[in-house]
């Protein structure tokens, strides 16, 4: 049984959320703000989007001000978000979009824009646009397994939970409104049917869900155990010079944390180095001070760091190889969130 579209609007109505990029009732939603917004909020909080969300309306008003950016500046307002791919396909869909003079408004046409995957296409095309199309985030996911009590684990079952989301749009209601049916969907699953303790007394969907008829919307959706997560191991140097800036470099343009700086250092390996490995990498021979470790969580293994500190002697005549970087300000530098917990170390870190 299709659930009642009508029953979540008028909720909806009443609880919508309040967010910066979504637009007041009766006015029609900014497509610049949906797709900024929903890039961002790829693997992210809204908490933690909101202010970087704020700092890049002000630099970047317009998806032409984006465009006409440096990436340089594009990914130091980034620096500390994550997932780094997103800010430079965000630069370059930018430039896509102003070179068209806008963006598309079909899910098609969105799917060959930079950085815009299958959810994406559809969130734009559905609240930007107000295409009858169903976009499935986590949150679509656990109210779709919830109301039709589909216990596979995930990420098997996403295929399954794909079909049945969108079978929620089937409602001529939710099609009269698909701009406000897809966010009501993200609002219910984000205040509502929450991965822990949902509150099934209050959902407007409540005599829909088979999950809460039998007493398991808390266990839903399943998902399959977690492995461990590897270890790696690298080392990291802060060289400052005479006028007060450091050594950094920048990343490769591909791969993780493309495109942003970084403290010259080792690879990151399985096995810890020793201080004797370690210095063997450094730029340049001095005396080098051990400042500490840092321990940084990406999403397939978790990085500990060892940080050495040094300031450049003043007899030191002999260039530092480029492959270390250049002397800069650490104040202009793109450097992502574990960059800046090796900079805490020392207290250099940035101001931002």
């Amino acid at each position: 049984m299709t659930p009642d579209a009508s029953a979540l609007l008028r909720w909806y109505d009443h609880h919508r959320r309040i967010l910066p990029w979504r637009s007041l009732p009766g006015h029609r939603p900014d497509p610049y703000a949906v797709w900024l917004s929903e890039i961002m909020l790829q693997q992210t909080t809204v908490k933690a989007v909101i202010a970087y969300y704020e700092r890049f309306l002000t630099h970047y008003p317009t998806v032409q001000d984006l465009a006409a950016a440096p990436l340089e500046d594009v990914l130091h307002l980034w620096a500390g978000l994550g997932y780094y791919a997103r800010a430079r396909n965000l630069h370059a869909c930018a430039k896509r979009v102003s070179e068209r003079g806008g963006f598309p408004d079909t899910v098609a046409e969105l799917l060959t824009l930079p950085g815009i995957g299958a959810y994406t296409a559809r969130a734009i095309a559905a609240i930007a646009f107000g295409r009858p199309v169903v976009p499935v985030d986590g949150n679509v996911e656990r109210v779709t397994a919830r109301l039709n009590a589909i216990e596979d684990p995930l990420p098997t079952s996403r295929p399954l939970l794909a079909k049945q989301a969108a079978l929620l749009n089937d409602d001529p209601v939710a099609q009269n409104r698909p701009s406000d049916f897809a966010q009501a969907l993200f609002d219910l699953g984000a205040t509502i049917c929450t991965p822990r303790s949902p509150a099934c007394l209050t959902c407007p969907w409540q005599t829909s869900c088979i999950a809460h008829a039998r007493g398991i919307a808390a266990q839903l959706p399943a998902k399959q155990p977690r492995q461990a997560r590897p270890i790696r191991y690298g080392a990291h140097f802060l060289l400052h010079d005479n006028d007060g800036q450091i050594l950094l470099r920048t990343r490769p343009p591909t791969g993780l944390l493309g495109s942003m700086d970084e403290l010259p250092g080792t690879d990151w390996r399985s096995t810890p180095w020793t201080d004797e490995e370690a210095l063997i990498h450094a730029p340049c021979l001095t005396h080098w001070m051990r400042r500490g470790e840092i321990r940084h969580v990406f999403t397939h293994f978790t990085l500990y760091l060892t940080v050495y500190e040094a300031c450049l002697p003043q007899s030191h005549n002999a260039g530092i190889d480029s492959s270390f970087g250049t002397f800069r300000s650490a104040k202009r530098a793109a450097l992502p969130g574990v960059m800046k917990k090796c900079l805490a170390l020392t207290r250099q870190t940035p101001e931002t």
